[in-house]
């Protein structure tokens, strides 16, 4: 895709210099069934449409990445495999409509969404999300997605669900739960919004939506839990719901080990020394973290870090279980021999990286 001399930690899957002003944004990572990758990446900034993802895929377990693919009106999309095909999921641009398509052929080609019975969900409004877990459970799929109604992070957060054996490139088959707006009152007056949240299933068995919350007063970081009615129609949320949640003003991902069921996630936790930092942009350390109920975290192990945090980030993680190990993409933002990242925010790369026996715990 392009040049660079100096290479980040992991493996590069994707590589796009500042000078270019498109920026690396939404990776994304999946196994397929017979044992390759695929990955997932869009673009933003001013040399970009805010509309387009590029695919990757990796038969050789990540240790080499090919590119495939350039997908147009496609932003902000997470993959997921469901009964042998692989879809992508999210917008068809900024804040552009909510759409799917689908792969058959291990993500070579895919679908464009052109209406309501092929891809095109909902074109009612102003959509945001990223790449976040879809979930199966009790029949249906689960996954979050927010709107926006006022301006720039005034999200409203929702789940959609559809049917397991429903078709999911038909908009009749989703079902949308109400749309619920923060309080700026709550956390002191410190709720400054939230977004980007997970479909998990929670140790009571019920669904829940785990949204990043952005707080900046500098006593922590928190995550909000919102409970969906088990015919995912009604959303609720009290304060009671926010949890101390290292990390929680970044985007993160949870996921339940399916051999005993405790929640694991990747952060971008405060690294010591930084705590004085701009919280939402601290982004060079990210960590390994586990919980039994959702509520209280435990650091288990540092995975990620560099020392210069104004232009160096590993950020925006999507990962994997697989078998012993977590396979990760990462929005990471480091030197390349081309002049660097524009910032910690704006990455030039996509990288590949393997956590290995991720539940063996390790000095944090």
């Amino acid at each position: 895709m392009s040049s660079y001399t100096i290479s980040p930690p992991g493996i590069v899957i994707g590589h796009v210099p500042a000078s270019a002003k498109a920026y690396v944004g939404s990776p994304s990572i999946v196994m397929l069934s017979d044992g390759s990758y695929v990955a997932t990446h869009d673009l933003f900034g001013p040399g970009t449409t805010y509309s387009t993802t590029r695919v990757f895929r990796s038969t050789d377990q990540g240790r080499s990445w090919r590119y495939v693919d350039t997908l147009e009106d496609s932003f902000w999309g997470g993959l997921f495999v469901h009964r042998e095909t692989l879809y992508l999921m999210g917008c068809s641009s900024q804040f552009g409509a909510m759409a799917i398509r689908k792969s058959t052929d291990g993500g070579l080609t895919w679908s464009h969404p052109t209406d309501a019975k092929n891809g095109l969900l909902r074109d009612d409004g102003r959509y945001h999300t990223a790449p976040v877990p879809v979930v199966e459970y009790g029949g249906r799929l689960w996954r979050a997605m927010e709107d926006e109604v006022k301006g720039a992070r005034e999200f409203r957060a929702f789940m959609v669900s559809a049917a397991a054996d429903s078709d999911l490139m038909d908009a009749t088959s989703w079902t949308t739960s109400t749309r619920l707006a923060r309080d700026p009152s709550w956390l002191g007056g410190g709720f400054g919004g939230w977004w980007e949240g997970n479909a998990v299933v929670g140790p009571d068995g019920h669904v829940v939506d785990i949204l990043r919350v952005d707080y900046r007063k500098g006593d922590g970081e928190y995550a909000a839990i919102v409970r969906i009615f088990d015919d995912g129609k009604q959303a609720s949320f009290t304060t009671d719901d926010l949890v101390r949640f290292p990390g929680g003003c970044k985007k993160f991902t949870i996921r339940r080990d399916p051999r005993d069921g405790t929640y694991w996630t990747l952060s971008n936790m405060v690294a010591e020394g930084f705590e004085d930092y701009n919280v939402e942009r601290a982004r060079n350390l990210l960590v390994l973290m586990k919980s039994s109920d959702l509520r209280e975290w435990s650091v288990t192990r540092r995975v990620l870090y560099h020392p210069q945090i104004d232009n160096h980030a590993f950020q925006y993680v999507d990962w994997q279980f697989e078998d012993e190990d977590i396979i990760v993409a990462s929005r990471t933002a480091f030197d390349d021999g081309c002049g660097g990242a524009h910032n910690q925010h704006d990455a030039n790369f996509m990288t590949f990286h393997r956590v290995e026996q991720f539940r063996t715990a390790l000095p944090a």
